[in-house]
C-alpha cells in the first residue's frame, strides 16, 4: 500500500502564492492520472486539477491560469502551484494518485487565504 504525504499548506494573505507537494512513498511510473481536490467547510469535496499522462491537464474554472498541477515521478511527487490565492480557496486539499488498479489519498493539507 503506497502512502501519500502532503505538505506546503499554510496561512497565507490573498494575492500570495503557495506550493502544494505530495509525496508517495514507493514509485509512481505506473500512476497513470494524478489529481489535487479541496474541500471547503459545509462544501462537498471538489476537483481542483487532474492530470492524465500523456493528456493536457483540466481544472476547475475558479483556478484556471492561477493554479499549475504538475509531477516528478523521479522524486515521487506530485506539486499544485498555486498563485494570486483568493480567500475562497481556503479549503483542506487532498493529493490523489491512480490507474486502473489503485486509488491512493493523501491526507489533506490546510490552505487558509485571509483578505
Amino acid at each position: 500500500q503506497v502512502q501519500l504525504v502532503e505538505s506546503g499548506g499554510g496561512l497565507v494573505q490573498a494575492g500570495e502564492s503557495l506550493r502544494l507537494s505530495c509525496t508517495a512513498s514507493g514509485g509512481i511510473s505506473s500512476i497513470n492520472t494524478i489529481g489535487w481536490y479541496r474541500q471547503a467547510p459545509g462544501k462537498q469535496r471538489e476537483l481542483v486539477a487532474v492530470s492524465t499522462r500523456g493528456g493536457r491537464p483540466n481544472y476547475a474554472d475558479s483556478v484556471k491560469d492561477r493554479f499549475t498541477i504538475s509531477r516528478d515521478d523521479a522524486k515521487r511527487t506530485v506539486y499544485l502551484e498555486m498563485n494570486a490565492l483568493k480567500p475562497e480557496d481556503t479549503a483542506v486539499y487532498y493529493c490523489n494518485m491512480r490507474n486502473v488498479w489503485v486509488n491512493y489519498w493523501g491526507q489533506g493539507t490546510q490552505v487558509t487565504v485571509s483578505s
